[in-house]
């Protein structure tokens, strides 16, 4: 472990494994800016009310790790393991995501703001006033959640797990459903205008009955069925 820079409180530009952490932790020290703690196990540590700004957690193990009201500003934790996490309240701003795990985690009231999501697996993830914004969520897993009468702005759900998910009078803000999975999913007064959604086959026609869509996103499904629209 190099050697601990501290400046207002803050651990800055250091390496911690998890018996650092602790020792940082029983310290009150919660505010850590360019640490690394890639590929360590952090499972199960209280880090409530944290901050990282910076941070790397790649492949790292956060499992069943208490998260609530933590602040994550611009880390990068590709393929971390968040499952079962509780992080009600926590923010994660401009950080890089892709392919972590959140199955089973509670995740009410967290913020995601320009973060990169793709591949993410939230499964089973207890989600209520969960906020995506400004996000990719390319071949996420989101089955089941509820966006309902939510504002989507610029969210790219390409190619992404969205089934059983409720869509209804939703508004999309930009963003894409292409060749999104979006079997059982709800769309009954969803407006889907600002959406790319190419790609979807005819069969997910039914899936939109009762959405407001733009005459050339109806001219796409009819070019499915090989007719010229003029």
């Amino acid at each position: 472990m190099r050697r601990m820079a501290t400046h207002d409180t803050a651990v800055t530009g250091i390496t911690l494994d998890r018996a650092g952490m602790e020792q940082q932790l029983a310290l009150s020290l919660r505010h850590f800016i360019d640490c690394a703690f890639d590929g360590e196990d952090l499972s199960r540590l209280d880090l409530q009310g944290c901050t990282f700004e910076r941070c790397t957690f790649a492949e790292t193990n956060l499992f069943a790790s208490k998260l609530a009201r933590s602040t994550w500003r611009r880390c990068r934790a590709g393929s971390a393991d968040f499952e079962s996490v509780d992080a009600v309240d926590a923010t994660f701003e401009g950080c890089d995501l892709n392919n972590t795990k959140w199955r089973r985690s509670k995740l009410a009231s967290v913020t995601y703001c320009g973060c990169k999501l793709t591949g993410a697996s939230f499964e089973e993830a207890a989600h209520l006033g969960l906020t995506f914004e400004d996000s990719l969520l390319v071949g996420a897993d989101l089955r089941g959640f509820s966006f309902r009468k939510a504002t989507l702005k610029q969210l790219d759900f390409s190619d992404a797990y969205l089934a059983g998910c409720d869509f209804r009078e939703a508004v999309f803000e930009g963003g894409s459903l292409r060749n999104a999975t979006i079997k059982l999913a709800k769309f009954q007064g969803a407006d889907l205008r600002g959406a790319d959604i190419d790609g979807f086959k005819l069969n997910d026609a039914a899936l939109l009955k009762g959405a407001v869509i733009t005459h050339a996103q109806a001219a796409n499904f009819m070019r499915a069925l090989d007719l010229v629209v003029i």
